[in-house]
């Protein structure tokens, strides 16, 4: 029971992760793409700036829980897949470091430089997460002693491809519609624009997703089991054909959070899919790493799900009081305050 717990509470910290931090990696990706001007681009870099270091936060508990309730699935994961990590990790500090450097110097070409880094730096982990997560879901060639065999062009796979590129598209729309609540005028419009553009290409991508996963993967093993199941498919289209309506009418929080939905109803089809396996093997079934063979002591698990459970909403209240705090437009008022990047 306690280890069922802990998958679904590492599940819900990933997901939350996805649907946060997503819009900015999805926005910074597509800044060239937005942005006409260095206003526009500093309104970009400030509808994010109060919110992306505390998105991240939500990626730092997912992996402080993955290390200390499933420790064998975190040594498995961090070695074998230890060059697209650093990959990702590397990729995060660039965009990171690029809110702080790029206003250090008034000079056109420094301030491009830190732009095509926080586009990198975006787009990268986006791809990255794609990439790690639908190799996840199709099964790692884990071996007898837990060593994953292959190297990081092994993970180029159809499949991976394909989440990789799903991730992308999830994240692009999703950071669109964040910025047509942060902005207003021509850019708000572009924005708005942008995302249904993005739509159909996000909605023949996701049916194809399906279809690889069917072809790829056992995902759906648990799903033709339990029938009931394939309801949680109704919360990413639901929320995808919501999206697009909100977005026409203008109503730009709602389309947002129906974005949300879609992000968070593909994280949880996956993760359902795969249980009670954290890292399935494509060797051999009896070679995956589950929450019965890969999880810490009962102790632990009761110990660590006392501090979970006081301390994570903590988290969750200070971030919804965050997101309330700076729910305005970015504005040229706000862009002369010191504090605006």
């Amino acid at each position: 029971m306690l280890e069922t717990t802990w998958f679904l509470l590492w599940g819900v910290l990933w997901t939350v992760y996805f649907i946060l931090d997503g819009f900015d990696l999805g926005l910074g990706s597509l800044m060239p793409f937005l942005a006409e001007d260095d206003r526009d681009r500093r309104i970009i870099y400030n509808s994010m700036g109060p919110f992306w270091d505390g998105n991240e936060v939500w990626l730092v508990a997912a992996g402080g829980v993955t290390f200390a309730a499933f420790p064998k699935a975190y040594a498995v994961m961090f070695s074998g897949l230890y060059t697209p990590l650093m990959l990702l990790l590397f990729a995060l500090i660039v965009r990171g470091v690029s809110f702080e450097f790029r206003g250090l110097e008034d000079n056109a070409l420094w301030r491009r430089v830190w732009d095509g880094c926080m586009t990198v730096g975006s787009f990268v982990p986006a791809l990255l997460f794609g990439v790690a997560f639908a190799n996840i879901f199709m099964g790692l060639p884990i071996d007898q002693d837990g060593v994953v065999q292959g190297n990081i062009l092994s993970l180029l796979n159809p499949y991976g491809l394909a989440g990789g590129i799903l991730f992308v598209l999830l994240f692009t729309m999703h950071g669109a519609l964040w910025l047509t609540i942060k902005s207003e005028g021509g850019l708000q419009q572009r924005a708005a624009t942008m995302a249904l553009r993005i739509w159909p290409v996000l909605l023949s991508m996701l049916l194809v997703f399906v279809l690889m996963t069917a072809l790829f993967t056992d995902l759906l093993t648990n799903y033709w089991a339990n029938p009931l199941w394939f309801a949680v498919l109704l919360i990413p289209v639901g929320g995808l054909f919501a999206a697009r309506a909100l977005t026409r009418a203008g109503n730009w929080w709602g389309a947002w959070s129906a974005s949300a939905l879609t992000i968070g109803g593909t994280a949880m089809f996956g993760l359902l899919g795969i249980f009670p396996a954290l890292l399935p093997s494509s060797i051999n079934p009896a070679y995956s790493v589950t929450i019965h063979n890969g999880s810490s002591s009962t102790l632990t698990l009761q110990i660590m799900l006392g501090v979970a459970l006081t301390f994570v909403p903590i988290i969750l209240m200070y971030q919804i009081w965050m997101y309330r705090q700076f729910r305005h437009k970015v504005t040229d008022v706000e862009l002369g305050y010191d504090e605006a990047y």
